[in-house]
C-alpha cells in the first residue's frame, strides 16, 4: 500500500491504456488501428502455419488465358460446356463437380430464338426446325450433361432496394421454423441471381459463392449459410462436402452459454451422417474462416490446376481425375474472380472455395470460439493491471524486462492456441496495453521522476555519498531542503600541525596537500554513508542520519572517526618518507536533536545542522587536545555505540552549556578486545571513581600503576596533576568533580 500511495500518480498514468483497452474489448470506443491489428496478426499466424504439399482431393478446372484463346471468349456455348461436364464424368471419373459460375441467361449463340420467330410464317421452315430443336436448344444440353449427375451449380445473393430476382434457387437446407427459437445471425440477403431453371431442374443441388470481406478488403471468411424470404441456404462449399459425404442432413447446434431469458445463438452445424455426426463450428455471422494452405493460382502448389482446353481437346489422359472433387472456375484476370486474400491480393475466388472444402474435410479450421472476447477481457485487465502496478515500482531495465517477458508470454500463449487447438483469439488490444503501459511508464518516469531524482540529485550530490543518493532516489518525495528536527551524530574535525605544516610549505604546496588529506578522510565519510556538511580552513565538518534515514547514525559516525584517525596514520607514514612533519586531527562526535536542511540567504544557501547539539560537537573537538585524544564523544553518542570499548575522560561544563556533560572516547572495538586494555581501563575507572569522591591516595595509587605502563599518556599525566592540585587545596572548598572550561 506504501508503495502504491507512493507511486499513485505514475500509476494513473499507466492505467490510462487499460481504460482505452477495455473500451475497445468492450464494444463502447472500437478503436480500427486495433482491428486492422488483429487482422496483420491472424493474417501473420496463418502464413506461419502453411501446410506443405498439393491436396490431391481437390482439382481445379482453370477457364484461364489458354482456354480462352483456344475456345473463344468465355461466356462459351453451352454445349461446349457441356462437353466438359462428359469429359470430367465420362473419361476422368471425378467425383463430385462444382461450378464457380452461373447460368443465368438463356444461351443465344445458336440462333435458335430468331429461327423459330421466322418459322412462324413459314409452315416448312418450322417443321424442318423440329427436327433441328436437339442441336439448337444449347441449354437443354447442357440440362442433359447435368442431370443425374453430383453436381453443384453456383449462385450469388445480393440486397439492394429493387431486391430483384432471377433464376430459381435451390431448396434450403432448413427454415426458421428448424432454429426452435434459437437465434442464427447469417447474412440476410433480399435479392439473388440464379441459373435457369431447366438447369436448375437438371442440378437440383446449388450453393451461393457469395465472400464477405473484412474491413481492410480482404477475404478471411466465407458464409456457410445464408438467409433468404426466412429460409437458410448452403453455401457453394457446404453443398460440395455434403454431396461428397452421402449428402447427410444438416441442423443447427446452440450454445449452451447465453444469458437466461435469451435465445442461444447457434454457433454450429452438426452434418448428420450415419456413422457419426460431423461438427463445423460458426462464428456471429454464420461464417468460417478459411483454411488457407499457401499461395493461390496453378503455381502455388495448395491444389492441382487443369486448364478447361486440356480436357476439351483431349490432351489430359482419361482417369487422370478420378475420385477427385472438381471445381470449375477461372484465374483469368478478364474474368474478375480474384480476391485479395491474407495468402495474395490477387487470389483465385475458386480457390478460396477449394481451401475452406478441404478444411471441412479434413476438419481443421480455425475457430474463433465465441468465448473470444470475455477472454480478451481477462488477459487484457490481468496484464495491464500487473504491468500498471509493477512498472512503476521497477528501474528501467527491471521494466523493459518485464515487458518483454509479458509481451513473449501472452504472443507465446496465443500462437500455442492457434498451432495447437486452431483457436483464434484476439491479440491486438494485449498488446496495446503492453506497450502503451511501458511508454507511459518510462515517459513518466522520465519526464516527471527523473527530473525530481536530478533535482535532489543536483541538491544532495554535494554533500551526500553516491550511493546514499542513490538511495534516496527510490523514493524522491520523501526528501527536501526544508529544515526539520531530527536526532542525528555530528562530527567535528579540525586538523593538528597544521601551523607547521604553513612554515615550511608554499601556498600551492599547502593547498595541494590539504585537498589530498581532506580528499582521503572525505572518502571515509562518504563510505560509512556520512552526509558532509562544509570545510572550514582546516576542519571538515559532517553528519549522520539525514538525508537518508540511518538508525545507526551514532555508531556509523564512530567507525568513522575510527578509520579517519587510521587513515590519518597512514598519511603520516608517507609524511615521514616524503621529509614532511606529522598531523594530527582532533574528532568530536555528539548525538542530538538538531534543525537540518536548506539554510542562509537570499544569496547563498547551504544543506547544514544547527542547533545545541552542534555547538556541543564543535566544543568537544576542542577538548580532544586537552586530554591528548583523537577522538572526545558525547553521553547519548557513547550509548548509541555500544559495540566499542569507552574510556570516560571527565565531566566538563563547556561555553554556552549550563549543564556539565561526561565525556569520553573510543579505545577499541569491543569484540575481541585486548585484555591489557580491559585491565587498563578496569583501572582507570577505580582511579576516575575515586577522583570523583575526591579520595586523592586512592586516586593517586591508581594512576602511578596507569603511568607505569603509559608514561606518555596525556589523560593520566593530566589527572595526575589534578590530584597533586586538590591535595594543596582546603579540604572544605566545594567539590563536584566536574572541569569547567569558559573558551573552546
Amino acid at each position: 500500500m506504501k508503495a502504491i500511495l507512493r507511486h499513485g500518480p505514475r500509476m494513473a498514468v499507466s492505467l490510462l491504456p487499460l481504460l482505452l483497452a477495455l473500451l475497445h474489448v468492450l464494444g463502447a470506443w472500437p478503436m480500427e488501428p486495433l482491428q486492422r491489428l488483429d487482422q496483420i496478426i491472424y493474417d501473420a499466424r496463418l502464413k506461419a502455419a502453411l501446410p506443405q504439399g498439393t491436396d490431391e482431393r481437390i482439382v481445379i478446372v482453370d477457364i484461364d488465358e489458354q482456354s480462352l484463346a483456344e475456345q473463344g471468349r468465355w461466356p462459351w456455348p453451352r454445349d461446349r460446356v457441356a462437353a466438359l461436364v462428359d469429359e470430367l464424368f465420362e473419361r476422368q471419373g471425378v467425383r463430385v463437380l462444382g461450378l464457380d459460375t452461373m447460368f443465368a441467361e438463356p444461351d443465344e449463340s445458336a440462333g435458335h430464338a430468331r429461327l423459330q420467330a421466322l418459322a412462324r410464317d413459314e409452315p416448312a421452315l418450322a417443321q424442318r426446325l423440329q427436327a433441328l430443336l436437339p442441336e439448337l436448344d444449347l441449354d437443354a444440353r447442357l440440362a442433359q450433361a447435368l442431370r443425374d449427375r453430383p453436381v453443384v451449380l453456383g449462385y450469388y445473393f445480393t440486397s439492394d432496394r429493387q431486391a430483384r430476382t432471377s433464376g430459381v434457387l435451390p431448396a434450403p437446407v432448413f427454415t426458421a421454423d428448424a432454429l426452435r427459437g434459437q437465434q442464427l445471425r447469417a447474412t440476410r440477403w433480399d435479392g439473388h441471381g440464379a441459373n435457369l431453371p431447366a438447369l436448375a431442374e437438371a442440378a437440383p443441388r446449388a450453393g451461393f459463392f457469395n465472400a464477405i470481406a473484412d474491413s481492410d478488403g480482404v477475404v478471411r471468411s466465407l458464409p456457410l449459410l445464408a438467409e433468404h424470404q426466412g429460409r437458410y441456404y448452403e453455401s457453394l462449399a457446404l453443398a460440395v462436402l455434403r454431396l461428397t459425404l452421402g449428402d447427410p442432413a444438416v441442423a443447427p447446434v446452440a450454445s449452451a452459454a447465453h444469458l437466461p431469458g435469451q435465445p442461444a445463438p447457434v454457433h454450429g452445424l452438426r452434418l448428420l451422417q450415419p456413422e457419426r455426426a460431423r461438427l463445423i463450428p460458426l462464428d456471429e455471422r454464420a461464417t468460417v474462416l478459411v483454411p488457407f494452405r499457401g499461395a493461390g493460382g496453378p503455381q502455388g502448389g495448395s491444389f492441382r490446376y487443369v486448364p478447361a482446353t486440356d480436357l476439351l481437346s483431349g490432351r489430359l489422359p482419361p482417369g487422370s481425375l478420378q475420385g477427385r472433387i472438381a471445381l470449375l472456375g477461372t484465374t483469368a484476370p478478364g474474368l474478375m474472380d480474384l480476391r485479395a486474400t491474407p495468402m495474395s491480393e490477387t487470389f483465385p475466388g475458386v480457390e478460396v472455395h477449394a481451401n475452406l472444402i478441404a478444411g471441412l474435410l479434413d476438419e481443421r479450421l480455425p475457430v474463433r470460439p465465441d468465448y473470444a472476447p470475455g477472454a480478451e477481457l481477462v488477459q487484457v485487465l490481468l496484464v495491464g493491471l500487473m504491468l500498471a502496478l509493477l512498472l512503476p515500482r521497477l528501474s528501467a531495465l527491471g521494466a523493459l524486462l518485464l515487458s518483454a517477458a509479458s509481451l513473449l508470454a501472452v504472443v507465446g500463449l496465443n500462437l500455442w492456441l492457434f498451432s495447437a487447438h486452431g483457436l483464434v483469439l484476439p491479440l491486438a488490444s494485449v498488446l496495446f496495453v503492453i506497450a502503451l503501459v511501458f511508454v507511459l511508464d518510462m515517459s513518466y518516469g522520465y519526464l516527471v521522476e527523473s527530473r525530481s531524482k536530478r533535482h535532489l540529485a543536483q541538491l544532495f550530490g554535494t554533500y551526500v555519498p553516491p550511493e546514499l543518493v542513490d538511495e534516496m532516489l527510490k523514493d524522491p518525495d520523501r526528501y527536501s531542503m526544508q529544515a526539520q528536527t531530527r536526532e542525528l551524530t555530528v562530527m567535528f574535525c579540525d586538523m593538528r600541525g597544521f601551523t607547521s605544516l604553513s612554515e615550511r610549505l608554499t601556498p600551492t604546496e599547502l593547498q595541494a596537500l590539504l585537498n589530498r588529506v581532506f580528499s582521503r578522510l572525505t572518502r571515509v565519510i562518504r563510505r560509512r554513508r556520512g552526509t558532509i556538511d562544509k570545510y572550514m580552513g582546516d576542519c571538515v565538518m559532517a553528519f549522520w542520519g539525514a538525508p537518508l534515514d540511518e538508525p545507526a547514525h551514532a555508531a556509523l559516525a564512530v567507525q568513522t572517526a575510527w578509520e579517519m584517525v587510521a587513515e590519518v596514520q597512514a598519511i603520516n607514514r608517507e609524511h615521514a618518507a616524503a621529509g614532511l612533519p606529522p598531523i594530527a586531527v582532533g574528532i568530536g562526535l555528539n548525538t542530538g536533536e538538531v534543525c537540518v536542511g536548506d539554510m542562509g540567504s537570499d544569496l547563498r544557501r547551504s544543506y547544514t545542522v544547527v542547533g545545541d547539539a552542534v555547538n556541543l560537537a564543535s566544543r568537544l573537538e576542542g577538548l580532544s587536545k586537552v586530554y591528548g585524544v583523537a577522538v572526545v564523544a558525547g553521553e547519548t553518542t557513547r550509548a548509541q555505540a555500544p559495540g566499542w570499548l569507552w574510556q570516560a575522560l571527565d565531566r566538563v561544563q563547556v561555553k554556552g552549556k549550563a549543564e556539565a556533560v561526561t565525556i569520553f572516547t573510543p579505545r577499541a572495538p569491543a569484540a575481541g578486545a585486548d585484555p591489557a586494555l580491559t585491565a587498563e581501563l578496569a583501572l582507570w575507572e577505580q582511579a576516575l571513581a575515586a577522583w570523583r569522591a575526591r579520595d586523592g591516595a586512592a586516586c593517586r595509587d591508581a594512576l602511578l600503576q596507569l603511568r607505569a605502563t603509559s608514561a606518555e599518556n596525556v589523560l593520566y599525566r593530566l589527572y595526575a596533576e589534578r590530584v597533586a592540585s586538590v591535595d594543596t587545596e582546603s579540604r572544605d572548598a566545594p567539590w563536584t568533580g566536574t572541569t569547567v572550561f569558559d573558551d573552546k
